[in-house]
């Protein structure tokens, strides 16, 4: 300053005037920075205040509701066998795993009893005959009555009808199969002593294997038999079997209302599925239907009232529809949406009407 003092008075004058403008516009320039600033920082707000949302875009398609329900893969027939008699089992012949044929010997019971029995009710038949004989020959001759002839007949028959009775016990000491099949089960060794009605043997009749399924009494009137159907089997994870539907039961379960269904396996890996394994069958239920289809998890019903959340320009619209049939993760919307509608399908939950979003990959979760 005192540089300034010692110059000439006219310079003197020219400097305080050049700072005197130069002051405004700093303040100028200070101020404009500040607006900037806070305009961007408004911007990059309203950035992060829009709702990040996943969209897909409605399209027309065809639908087929279905229902899938689970069961245990059986036999078509599976048979107890079971002893006839009381008795020590001498032999047994099979093991678990054995095809058998039908009337093949499995087992066989100790029969010397009914055996001794059997001869002894022989030579009363052999008696009785001579003794039938003779008072045929009498009665012709008159020599006896009718009382006495009637009497020797009746031992005759009663003595061919015990020896029929043990033949037919003495049938029971060996025990057969009922049925082709194979041995699923076997509960006894040699050298048990089993009673009547035991159950020796189950015979499974593996020709073709079953799924008996549970369906609801709404959904079972549009089933048919014959119909295909396709049964993913856990074990199998790469193998759908296309298989058919065998015999729909005449009733409903009184309780469950549940109708049993049951499905015949078939199909070029049929042959690698076993008795017990876990099935899945789904049943086509109804026909295809042709419409605007989006996935479920884009209709909302918050309020009672079934909803979508469409991006329009970079807000949410919420629009009101109605949903037709859903099948495989999908929903028909039969009213309030047109094919092309960017409809948002995560993030909708709690988004409200004319929201800002954000519109991010679907894969970016």
């Amino acid at each position: 300053m005192a540089l300034l003092l010692n110059q000439p008075r006219h310079l003197f004058r020219f400097s305080i005037v050049a700072i005197a403008l130069s002051l405004p516009g700093a303040c100028r320039g200070g101020a404009g920075s500040d607006d900037l600033a806070a305009a961007a920082d408004s911007e990059r707000a309203n950035v992060e205040a829009a709702v990040p949302v996943e969209v897909v875009v409605a399209e027309r398609g065809s639908l087929i509701r279905s229902s899938t329900v689970s069961g245990l893969v059986e036999p078509i027939r599976s048979v107890g066998v079971n002893a006839q008699m009381a008795g020590a089992l001498l032999t047994v012949r099979v093991e678990e795993g054995n095809r058998v044929r039908s009337g093949q010997v499995l087992a066989e019971l100790d029969a010397r009893e009914i055996t001794a029995q059997v001869r002894s009710a022989q030579a009363n038949l052999t008696l009785a005959r001579s003794v039938g004989e003779r008072a045929e020959q009498l009665w012709n001759q008159q020599i006896i009555t009718a009382a006495e002839y009637e009497r020797d007949r009746a031992a005759l028959a009663a003595a061919e009808a015990q020896v029929e009775q043990l033949r037919t016990r003495l049938e029971y000491a060996t025990v057969r199969s009922p049925i082709e099949g194979v041995i699923t089960q076997k509960r006894v060794e040699t050298g048990d002593v089993v009673g009547s009605l035991t159950r020796l043997f189950t015979v499974a009749d593996l020709s073709t294997l079953v799924v008996r399924v549970h369906v609801s009494e709404l959904d079972v009137a549009h089933l048919r038999t014959g119909d295909v159907v396709a049964v993913a089997v856990d074990a199998l994870p790469q193998a759908t079997l296309q298989s058919r539907i065998r015999q729909i039961f005449p009733a409903a379960d009184s309780v469950s209302r549940l109708v049993p269904v049951e499905v015949a396996l078939s199909g070029p890996d049929a042959g690698r599925v076993m008795p017990g394994f876990m099935a899945r069958v789904t049943l086509r239920i109804g026909d295809e239907h042709e419409g605007v289809l989006v996935p479920a998890s884009a209709v909302l019903s918050s309020g009672g009232s079934p909803a979508v959340f469409v991006v329009r320009g970079a807000s949410a619209a919420r629009a009101a529809v109605r949903p037709g049939q859903t099948a495989e993760g999908r929903v028909e919307i039969v009213r309030g949406l047109a094919a092309g509608d960017s409809v948002i399908v995560a993030g909708n939950v709690g988004l409200r009407d004319g929201a800002p979003v954000r519109v991010v990959p679907r894969a970016a979760r």
